[in-house]
């Protein structure tokens, strides 16, 4: 991670956890399709993005407060806090 201007629930991140796999596993319960994929840095769940019809990573943040999430996206290197609104590269 560069050293940037952070809030304290980015800077505590040091392990990035990477997606088991690349589906969200709220969708597949239900047989529902998503946009893009998020792994939870708290928990490690991977699940669907606000871009998706069921906004499960969304949902993830409101019942459990786990505020940081990596885009588990191929080929992107970025992590958001919902709780600060930041976004930053690593």
């Amino acid at each position: 991670m560069e050293k940037e201007e952070v809030c304290q629930h980015l800077a505590a991140i040091t392990d990035i956890k990477q997606p088991k796999e690349y589906v969200c596993e709220e969708c597949v319960k239900t047989h529902s399709s998503w946009m893009h994929l998020r792994t939870c840095q708290t928990c490690g769940v991977t699940l669907c993005c606000d871009s998706s019809p069921n906004t499960h990573m969304t949902k993830h943040f409101e019942a459990t407060a786990h505020p940081v999430v990596i885009s588990a996206e191929p080929g992107e290197r970025w992590l958001w806090c919902y709780a600060d609104e930041l976004v930053i590269g690593y």
